[in-house]
């Protein structure tokens, strides 16, 4: 019954991915802040579907959110997350690889939708630009999401923290707000199978600027590990965190 359920969700969810890739193009004159609304139905369909695979999910932690724009430093398991805060805000901004533009169609929607793209193996200049990019986002009141590990990790492990993370919360002065989660439990990158289940996503309290860099990260990382843990061991999950 797995098998079957995680097909059709497999085939549906990509078919629901293709549509609008192929018709999110009409809205390509609209302004870039009414243009996130039509993204926003990528997540709220996708999470709809979700229910034919078993799989529901929960937030915790959103009196953690200060009322100001934040960056969003997030545990990386599973698509699911990739489009949650879509969801969440379709105005939040993702920091994302220059590589996802040479998806067709996708690539126009990054760019109008104003992301920040970042060209991870333009050294030092593409540090500076990115800084710049998302200052321009803090200032338009929207915030933001990285990815500090960079790439999904599967589920009880962590990754090494790119500096990308530390760099914004120092040069800009930003409140980092941790989240941990548990997709991958249900959700695996790469994975055929869909467990069904309930996806926790937690906001942890936030990162006031102010720390040094080393500490900031040591600070950070312990945080989404120690919480990504917790919520895995809830999930019932047995393995060696690393």
């Amino acid at each position: 019954m797995i098998f079957l359920r995680s097909g059709l969700f497999n085939i549906l969810f990509f078919a629901w991915t293709a549509f609008l890739l192929l018709t999110l193009w009409l809205g390509m004159l609209l302004p870039p802040a009414i243009f996130r609304y039509g993204l926003k139905l990528w997540p709220q369909g996708t999470f709809a579907l979700m229910k034919i695979a078993g799989m529901s999910f929960e937030v915790r932690g959103l009196e953690n959110i200060p009322d100001k724009p934040v960056v969003y430093a997030v545990k990386h398991q599973s698509v699911w997350e990739s489009g949650f805060f879509l969801w969440h805000h379709q105005d939040t901004a993702y920091i994302m690889k220059s590589e996802l533009l040479r998806i067709p169609f996708w690539g126009w929607y990054i760019k109008k939708s104003a992301q920040v793209i970042v060209e991870r193996t333009g050294g030092a200049g593409a540090m500076r630009s990115m800084i710049q990019k998302c200052k321009a986002i803090i200032e338009d009141n929207r915030s933001i999401v990285i990815f500090p590990e960079g790439t999904r990790m599967p589920s009880g492990s962590i990754g090494t923290f790119h500096p990308g993370v530390a760099a914004i919360y120092t040069q800009m002065e930003a409140t980092v707000v941790p989240v941990a989660l548990n997709s991958g439990l249900y959700w695996p990158r790469r994975k055929f199978l869909k467990k069904p289940g309930n996806i926790v996503l937690e906001f942890l309290p936030p990162i006031e600027p102010g720390m040094r860099r080393k500490e900031f990260m040591i600070e950070l990382q312990n945080r989404i590990k120690t919480a990504t843990e917790k919520l895995e061991k809830e999930a019932g999950f047995v393995g060696i965190n690393k």
